[in-house]
């Protein structure tokens, strides 16, 4: 397994050659996930599968020590504004969620008493602090279709309202149409006029010009 400075470095690296408290948090979460389900990590395969609980700073820490990323489809982002994640072994099926122990902010001090601040005694601290005083995890089961959320490699369909591509079996049936999502149950975006389209050359000038 990667030593932790090396993780560390290669998780600041990632986010703007800077260390923060939870980029640490989330290397330590990973490492912790491999030791309880004991695989090794970072994963050259995909093995592993994380559902994490918030974006951000933690993921960063989270992708190199464990190898999941949401570009290898081996990562899902779940935003419960939660230091949290759950990893799967994809083999065996076991699933251990991971979350900050709620007395390690308070005992950072304990560990780091030089520090200039909280942050500072944060960032030291989770580097040191045993993984038992850092971290809890509990055995889970999943409520959600890994099966379904990993998918096949390969599939598509055209969304015969937007038409659109759909990869990925993420397509919702309605009456007998294959829809998108976003036709099916609202997007999060709102065409701004309804029967145009900006192709990529003239959004750069617009941008260009803006």
């Amino acid at each position: 397994m990667t030593d932790l400075k090396t993780l560390l470095e290669q998780s600041a690296n990632c986010h703007y050659h800077h260390l923060c408290p939870r980029q640490v948090l989330g290397v330590r979460m990973g490492t912790y996930a491999g030791e309880l389900l004991d695989l090794v990590l970072p994963q050259s395969d995909k093995r592993l599968f994380a559902f994490v609980e918030t974006d951000g700073c933690l993921i960063d820490g989270i992708v190199v020590a464990t190898g999941c990323a949401v570009g290898h489809r081996t990562m899902h982002v779940i935003d419960y504004g939660k230091s949290a994640a759950t990893f799967v072994d994809t083999e065996t099926e076991r699933a251990i969620r991971v979350w900050a122990h709620p007395q390690s902010r308070a005992r950072a001090r304990e560990y780091a008493p030089d520090a200039p601040d909280r942050w500072h005694a944060q960032l030291a601290a989770y580097q040191v602090m045993p993984a038992n005083e850092l971290l809890l995890a509990q055995r889970v089961t999943l409520t959600v279709s890994l099966a379904a959320i990993i998918s096949k490699h390969g599939l598509r369909v055209v969304c015969d309202r937007c038409g659109e591509d759909i990869i990925n079996a993420r397509e919702v049936r309605v009456d007998g149409d294959v829809l998108c999502r976003a036709c099916a149950q609202g997007a999060y975006y709102a065409v701004v006029t309804q029967h145009s389209t900006v192709n990529s050359y003239q959004l750069s000038v617009h941008c260009e010009r803006g």
